[in-house]
């Protein structure tokens, strides 16, 4: 007999108006484990979290939950706590004005010794709390002192001080650099080890590949896939999570590269943004060619994204930026859009979309001098053109009245695509252009990519996937602590290469 389930979600069907968002999903975790669950945006993970975390009450859907043999009928988010339902959320949820300590208490001050508070002891208890499972958090910390990953941290140690019997983890490396990924996956081993439960929600198989025992695969809100650890199969997982075969991820590319320069940057230097007499980038070199892909490697934090958002003229800077060989004046991003550079930002909700707007402003927001004449705007023609660009970039939507925030993370950025490429730029600035969505939207991308060099476009790409940017790219930059450390063809290319270069800068520098 084969080893007890500590999580059981039989039968599942959640139904919002005119769409089912889950038909009979059945979803069982074993003890001690760290469970996968993976698909696309719009799959029904989160439906499916959201159920087990008391969100949607019992009595919204169909079908029984049991945790370690006691059936569970949830009434709220508090319900699941006090049943031993931890949850970590995507997005950082904690109070920078607090301590370590005091984040991982709040709502627990008192450890059920009576309404007076002794702060003293809670960071007493606490430190023995981190030490038990192994995090390297200082208890005392205050939290806007803290990195990403540490503020990750702490969320999860928040969770498992409720001592709970599972743990959700919803995409918990979205917006970690790659050595913080790999301190965090160290934890989580470890917490396995100490017998705790764990359900790990990702895009990244490479994530799961690494980290899971079992994994789950939902499309369109059904189980389209299991697998053990020692059956796990990329092509088969992929073909679960989206439908069809995808032969190859990355396509190849199938157009030569110019031999003309069409950027070329000399000693670009960006003031640190908070600290005085210091920079966060210092002169910095390099060159582009005409339908070439050109990556900037490195952590987090080297330099990468105030470089691209300098060029376009978002940043202060000094230095020569020269356009087809002239060289060029560029204070804003409308200077950068008359000289031809285009820029897909890294973060599309804060910067890159308006979500409360329509498609159709939302792609020709950029052009809207193509449809004005004499202060009139033209909206046949603007229309025309806004559905000229959903079919090209094949972009998902009923409409192009469609609200940006009924989208999915992929189709939202074919729209920002969409509204830059209006401009015709003959550079492009492509910063983490596949974050945050799903594989076959990625893949999606990674085609547009090769379908714009094919035209002559020129592409500056930033991604902190080291697979995708070695596969993407035709040359690489490597840079670290805002300086360039590294410069390299495909074929000369590694993993070990890029993160020598961006690791090993510091000892080099100082």
């Amino acid at each position: 007999m084969g080893e007890p389930f500590l999580l059981e979600m039989k039968n599942i069907t959640k139904r919002f108006p005119g769409v089912v968002a889950l038909n009979n999903v059945t979803f069982f975790v074993k003890k001690s484990t760290i469970h996968g669950l993976v698909g696309e945006n719009g799959a029904g993970k989160s439906t499916l979290m959201k159920i087990l975390s008391g969100t949607y009450p019992h009595g919204t859907y169909e079908g029984e939950l049991s945790l370690g043999g006691q059936v569970l009928e949830l009434r709220s988010t508090s319900d699941a706590l006090e049943k031993g339902i931890g949850i970590v959320p995507q997005e950082i949820n904690v109070v920078d004005q607090l301590t370590v300590a005091e984040n991982i208490v709040v709502g627990k001050w008192s450890n059920g010794h009576g309404p007076v508070i002794n702060l003293r002891s809670v960071k007493g208890r606490v430190a023995n709390f981190l030490e038990e499972y192994n995090l390297d958090l200082d208890p005392g910390a205050l939290l806007f002192r803290l990195t990403a990953a540490q503020k990750q941290l702490v969320m999860i140690a928040r969770a498992l001080y409720r001592n709970p019997d599972i743990l959700i983890l919803d995409e918990p490396t979205s917006s970690l650099a790659m050595n913080e990924i790999k301190n965090l996956f160290n934890h989580l081993d470890e917490l396995r080890r100490k017998g705790v439960t764990c359900v790990f929600i990702t895009h990244k198989l490479v994530e799961i590949f690494r980290l899971t025992d079992h994994t789950t695969v939902l499309r369109d809100g059904e189980v389209t896939g299991e697998s053990d650890r020692q059956d796990y199969n990329e092509s088969t997982m992929i073909a679960a999570m989206v439908g069809r075969k995808i032969e190859n991820l990355y396509p190849t590319r199938d157009s030569e590269i110019g031999t003309e320069e069409v950027l070329r940057v000399e000693n670009l230097t960006i003031p640190h943004p908070t600290i005085a007499n210091r920079n966060a980038v210092e002169g910095v070199n390099f060159s582009l060619r005409k339908g070439e892909i050109l990556g900037l490697a490195g952590l987090v934090g080297s330099g990468r994204s105030e470089i691209v958002n300098a060029i376009v003229g978002r940043l202060q800077h000094s230095g020569n930026i020269f356009v087809n060989g002239k060289q060029v004046h560029i204070h804003n991003p409308g200077d950068a859009k008359k000289v031809g550079i285009g820029l897909i930002t890294e973060d599309r909700k804060k910067d890159g979309l308006l979500a409360n707007l329509e498609i159709r402003p939302n792609i020709t927001l950029h052009s809207l001098s193509a449809f004005v004449t004499s202060g009139w705007l033209n909206s046949a023609q603007e229309k025309i053109l806004a559905s000229e660009q959903v079919d090209k970039f094949d972009i998902k939507t009923p409409s192009i009245e469609q609200m940006m925030v009924n989208l999915s993370g992929g189709n939202q950025q074919k729209v920002i695509l969409a509204k830059v490429l209006m401009a015709n730029p003959s550079v492009l600035f492509m910063d983490e252009p596949t974050k945050g969505i799903d594989i076959g939207a990625k893949n999606e991308i990674y085609k547009l990519m090769v379908g714009l060099v094919r035209e002559g476009i020129s592409i500056i790409m930033i991604s902190s996937e080291l697979p995708e940017l070695l596969a993407m790219c035709d040359r690489f930059v490597v840079l670290a602590e805002g300086r360039v450390t590294d410069e390299f063809s495909k074929a000369d290319a590694s993993e070990y290469r890029v993160m020598l270069a961006a690791t090993q800068a510091r000892a080099q520098i100082l």
